[in-house]
């Protein structure tokens, strides 16, 4: 037999994330010779407030 569950279904489920905010945090390393690196990596937080925190 098909199942009976729908997509709306499914998407009911999935609250966990709701408050977090997901932003991008770029950060510069200066090398050895002079030139810089990126590092980038997304970051999940509870408040914009929180991305001054960020180190």
């Amino acid at each position: 037999m098909a199942k009976k569950q729908t997509f709306a279904d499914k998407a009911k489920g999935k609250k966990a994330h709701a408050a977090k905010i997901t932003v991008k945090y770029v950060k510069t390393i200066k090398t050895e010779s002079g030139s810089y690196k990126f590092n980038e990596k997304f970051v999940k937080l509870d408040d914009v407030s929180q991305v001054t925190t960020l180190k």
